[in-house]
């Protein structure tokens, strides 16, 4: 992958698909080449978070909002040290950021981090066509001195698949650290990393809670060295069918009745640690409008959401598992796919999607109060 300076809109680019289809436009960001899942965002706004959210390693993000970077970049809003995406799709670039906080252009970023990107495409199309056809492997070509279509199309085909990626020992933390609470220390968490996005333990620690982040390759003995009152497992990327270590390090947190509290690849990793498969979603959930349930309340969130693969539990019958009953607490609106799942007889929950609201509503923060109460009744 190479960068340029250069005016994007005077730089060629190339969209191409693994099924053929090829969208033509101009350079956004750096120029060079780059692979990955094509998967769309329905966000019109938080860009940067969904840049910097490790989830996204290895995808080529389609925004489907048509205009996109006036608010620029800022040092604030990030939810990790760097941009994670493999590339950007977008159909209209602002030409100059307008907001207070901006310290420079979203392709100024974009280039200075080396992500490959293109501009002026339909992205309409795009993804109506993702839509009928699926997420699949895409590749961005950018330069004056592009390859034919065919051997584009040979390279995106050699790419690897987002199907068996075991990818979260890739973004996660690799030395433990803490996130000191905020005010009176009320509970210690041991968070393993699988791609943690930081304003996550920031919502812990206003409640109270000092957070330790452990790597992705955390053992049973490294959850229990810190005394913790609760687990928490995070989101991340790839398969949760590669997940079987921190699968195994739920489990026995489960046998020891330790509260838990998982989020997106966390809520898949329980859903295998109670004997449930996973599947991957045809293209995913990727936003910050997502209607969820509450089935426990009835009541209707719009939530965040960013994820290509899902629990395969039944929806309408509690389930017997290892660790006792078990049900389906949440689920989409729009097609009925698991969105999180509770313990009856243990203190262990989980959801699909993003509670901590970067970027996106804060309708579900409530659920960093239901783990605070799994703690507060286990201590009591």
């Amino acid at each position: 992958m190479t960068t340029s300076t250069r005016e994007a809109s005077k730089v060629p680019a190339v969209l191409v698909l693994e099924d053929g289809r090829v969208f033509r436009g101009r350079a956004y960001g750096a120029v060079g080449v780059t692979f990955g899942e094509a998967v769309f965002s329905t966000g019109m706004t938080g860009y940067q978070e969904t840049l910097t959210d490790p989830s996204y390693h290895r995808q080529v993000v389609v925004m489907t909002a048509p205009h996109v970077g006036n608010t620029g970049v800022n040092d604030e809003d990030p939810e990790s040290q760097r941009i994670w995406v493999a590339g950007y799709v977008l159909r209209d670039p602002a030409r100059v950021p307008s907001n207070w906080r901006a310290k420079r252009s979203l392709d100024e970023e974009l280039r200075h981090q080396g992500v490959v990107g293109i501009c002026r495409i339909d992205t309409r199309a795009l993804t109506r066509h993702l839509r009928e056809r699926g997420a699949m492997r895409v590749g961005i070509f950018s330069g004056n001195a592009l390859p034919d279509e065919g051997t584009m199309l040979a390279e995106v085909r050699q790419a690897p698949e987002m199907k068996g990626a075991d990818l979260a020992a890739e973004v996660a933390t690799t030395e433990p650290y803490v996130v000191p609470a905020i005010g009176e220390r009320k509970f210690t968490v041991a968070a393993v990393d699988l791609g943690i996005k930081g304003m996550t333990p920031s919502r812990m620690a206003e409640r109270g809670i000092e957070v330790h982040v452990l790597p992705a390759t955390a053992t049973v003995e490294d959850v229990y060295a810190v005394n913790p009152d609760g687990v928490f497992f995070s989101n991340g990327p790839g398969d949760p069918a590669t997940a079987d270590r921190p699968v195994a390090v739920m489990q026995a947190v489960l046998e020891r009745g330790t509260p838990l509290f998982g989020i997106c690849f966390g809520n898949q990793i329980l859903g295998r640690a109670l004997g449930f498969g996973t599947y991957k979603l045809k293209y995913g959930h990727r936003g910050i409008n997502q209607p969820v349930q509450d089935r426990t309340t009835g009541k209707v969130e719009v939530t965040a959401h960013n994820h290509g693969f899902a629990v395969d539990a039944p929806l309408d019958q509690v389930s017997d598992t290892p660790y006792g009953r078990a049900e389906v607490s949440h689920v989409c609106l729009n097609d009925n796919v698991v969105e999180g799942l509770q313990l009856l007889d243990r203190p262990a929950f989980s959801v699909q999607y993003h509670p901590e609201a970067a970027a996106g509503p804060h309708d579900a923060a409530y659920l960093f109060d239901r783990f605070v109460s799994l703690m507060e009744g286990q201590r009591a």
